[in-house]
């Protein structure tokens, strides 16, 4: 593969400590490279020096002759009062950018559902980093180097964004680096990963699955140094290779070294024992949305809502912003009331949510760490059986990545990945038995998250996730669910089917917009594509009576599926057997309705 960029004798200094010593590293055509490492080891700097942003204190970058490279920066920096068309195409007219497919393609799958004309600054961190994207990605570049491209986009707009660069240049053609600690996205778009830490940048071939395989055979010969580390990427690999399935049939690392490395490994959560705990510390009942719903004014945001929580579940909520993700996690948690329907509490219900915001931490600012911590229990209890073990306060925050002089450290002078992770610990030893989870992966790099997962994996209590962090989500939760036209939807398929779900919603959007705009009242409907008579007299209704069939079927089932949810409360919460049997009668009967309902979109784009 031909050469395009190359770092030789990289040295990097700032005035605590030496970055990088002596580093050489090479791009050439064809790499897909992510960079990963603890936040503060230099993953930005490293990118911002092969990118000619930033001059290192001795060694050099060359690059290849004519070779153009685009960069996305963490912070998005727009000229004031600028516009999001002008941003993105600048002055080219419009015949010229509107008759190029990229930005076309870039446009409808970033910006389209902001106005052309609406000021950057009027815009949230999402919406500008959206912008920012598609400002880089409309131009043509050889090499990109995209500095957490991930940060603030949803789940839809970070599986756009894999597709593009998938399919951005040709087998072979091209080249990217990208930093970013969404695990999803470095498996799905990478071929090679570097680590950066200890001063040096070490590669490995493949995506993320890849990479732990690797570390953990290093770490493996490294024994006693890298113990901790090798813990938790063994056990990474272990849910990648055991609940997976996505994953397992890629073949990015060679299946049976990776099933050795795992022979020794348990299962990641003990459910059985964590539903013990979880029933004996909650009781039966823990939270019953029954027929809720949340209005303001004429604006619908959650209607029929049908939820009873049970001890130990583990969900993870699904939606695009704006759907009413906050609200669900507001009926939860008591905050905020249904204008219709009721939710009831359990009697033993003791709920804690992990915020976007510090609120947490704002009355500790000028406090040692362990001061903070002190004031709270003595001991944490980690894990179940005979397996659980007592943490003190400080070996808890060792745990999550604290060292002994970062304990004397005022919580105002922590970087933002330590503060999220001391509110997470300053929750959890408050002893809370359902645990409500907002975008807890912020500011967190790939080690931290999996010791955040690692932790949460022997809490025994009830988990709801809100999370555009895909890898997370799925790690964490044994279920996920969506919010949909207003309505929870549970999600058998996970992901997967819900951006499924949300490509026939928004094509089924657009062929009702075509319609609207091309059809005159009366008149015979056409296709979306214009291209001929739509449904006659008779087909129209055998599709409409197919459609009305569908209808009853869905009704019959969600009435079953009520009925499941109460026969799985009432039961016996300690006969595990009792309750397989039930929950996997529910699993089908949700799965019928998911297909069903993605069967009734279908028939609504034919008759729309």
């Amino acid at each position: 593969m031909a050469h395009l960029l190359g770092a030789e004798s990289l040295h990097l200094e700032v005035p605590t400590k030496v970055v990088f010593d002596s580093v050489t590293l090479g791009v050439a055509e064809g790499d897909r490279i992510g960079i990963v490492g603890r936040n503060g080891d230099g993953k930005s700097s490293l990118l911002m020096m092969l990118a000619g942003r930033r001059d290192p204190d001795a060694g050099q970058v060359t690059m290849r002759g004519g070779t153009t490279i685009g960069v996305l920066d963490q912070a998005d920096v727009f000229a004031s009062g600028e516009t999001v068309g002008h941003a993105i195409v600048g002055d080219r007219p419009e015949y010229e950018w509107a008759g190029d497919a990229r930005t076309r393609e870039v446009i409808a799958g970033l910006v389209k559902d902001l106005a052309w004309e609406a000021p950057v600054d009027s815009l949230s961190g999402g919406q500008r980093r959206r912008v920012a994207l598609a400002r880089l990605l409309v131009g043509e570049w050889e090499i990109l180097a995209l500095d957490e491209p991930t940060n603030h986009l949803d789940v839809e707009a970070i599986a756009w964004l894999a597709n593009h660069l998938k399919r951005r240049w040709p087998q072979g053609q091209g080249a990217l680096l990208v930093v970013t600690h969404d695990r999803w996205f470095l498996d799905e778009v990478c071929n090679a990963t570097w680590e950066v830490h200890d001063r040096i940048v070490e590669p490995f071939e493949g995506g993320y699955a890849a990479y732990i395989l690797q570390r953990v055979e290093r770490d493996r010969q490294a024994a006693t140094i890298e113990q901790k580390r090798q813990n938790f990427a063994r056990k990474e690999l272990a849910w990648l290779r055991r609940g997976a399935p996505a994953r397992t049939s890629k073949p990015k690392f060679r299946i049976d070294a990776a099933n050795e490395l795992i022979a020794d490994v348990p299962e990641i959560r003990d459910r059985v024992s964590l539903q013990s705990m979880a029933v004996a510390r909650l009781g039966k009942e823990v939270v019953n949305i029954v027929d809720a719903g949340v209005s303001y004014g004429d604006r619908v945001v959650l209607e029929d809502i049908e939820w009873l929580l049970a001890p130990g579940e583990r969900t993870g909520i699904l939606g695009v912003n704006g759907a009413g993700k906050s609200t669900l996690l507001g009926l939860i948690s008591g905050d905020v009331e249904p204008t219709s329907g009721r939710v009831k509490h359990g009697k033993t219900v003791k709920i804690a949510t992990l915020t976007q915001q510090l609120n947490e931490l704002e009355e500790h600012l000028n406090e040692p760490v362990r001061v903070v911590i002190s004031r709270l229990r003595t001991s944490f209890t980690v894990g179940t059986g005979s397996k659980a073990q007592e943490l003190t306060p400080g070996q808890l925050l060792e745990r999550m990545g604290f060292s002994s002089a970062q304990l004397s450290t005022p919580v105002k002078d922590l970087s933002g990945g330590q503060k999220r992770r001391l509110q997470l610990l300053l929750i959890l030893l408050d002893q809370p038995n359902v645990l409500i989870l907002d975008e807890p992966t912020n500011d967190l790099d790939t080690d931290m998250l999996a010791a955040m997962e690692d932790l949460l994996d022997s809490w025994p209590g009830t988990l709801i996730v809100v999370s555009h962090d895909r890898y997370f989500l799925e790690r964490v939760t044994d279920q996920q669910y969506a919010i949909l036209a207003h309505r929870l939807k549970h999600l058998p398929g996970g992901v997967d089917e819900y951006l499924r779900l949300r490509d026939a919603e928004e094509r089924a959007a657009e062929a009702a917009s075509v319609q609207t705009t091309a059809t005159p009242t009366g008149a015979g409907s056409t296709t979306a594509d214009g291209g001929g008579l739509a449904l006659g007299g008779a087909e129209r209704r055998a599709v409409e009576k197919e459609q009305q069939a569908v209808e009853r079927r869905i009704a019959k089932l969600e009435g079953e599926v009520k009925k499941l949810h109460a026969r799985m409360a009432e039961h016996d919460q300690s006969d595990y057997e009792g309750l397989g049997v039930i929950g996997d009668e529910l699993r089908l009967t949700e799965t019928e309705v998911g297909e069903l309902e993605e069967r009734w979109l279908e028939i609504s784009e034919q008759l729309s």
